[in-house]
């Protein structure tokens, strides 16, 4: 575990730092290769440059994000934001399920959408491979 991303686990209160730690626990064997770190003050990985998922403590539980996630097949994810994105959110740590979590990085290795040169291309999105 990256310093940055220990530091904030370690101020979240007690549920929601268990909560982030198995998050990032599943995140961290599925996608070993990815950078990991705080991006806009929370935890976040990155493939190519490229964000993919990330997770942020919020008053009343956990969100865990995917930016690509409304591409996602057969998600359950909720969209969140204006662009792809779709999210979950966990009141508890029993509420987190490996196997959906797991289903959801397989899908963000290969389903991404090109938001690392969003800036570049004044607000579009654009697909990323052949998905």
């Amino acid at each position: 575990m990256t310093a940055d991303i220990r530091k904030y686990h370690a101020s979240q209160k007690p549920a929601g730092k268990r909560m982030c730690d198995r998050l990032r626990s599943i995140i961290a064997k599925e996608l070993p290769k990815a950078e990991a770190k705080v991006y806009h003050g929370s935890p976040a990985w990155f493939i190519d440059g490229n964000p993919v998922v990330g997770y942020a403590a919020t008053k009343d539980g956990v969100r865990l994000l995917f930016w690509s996630g409304r591409s996602f097949k057969n998600s359950g994810l909720s969209p969140e934001g204006t662009f792809k994105a779709a999210e979950k959110r966990y009141a508890d740590v029993k509420d987190i399920k490996a196997g959906a979590v797991r289903g959801w990085l397989r899908q963000a290795k290969r389903i991404q959408w090109d938001y690392k040169n969003i800036v570049k291309r004044k607000g579009k999105l654009v697909k990323l491979g052949t998905w």
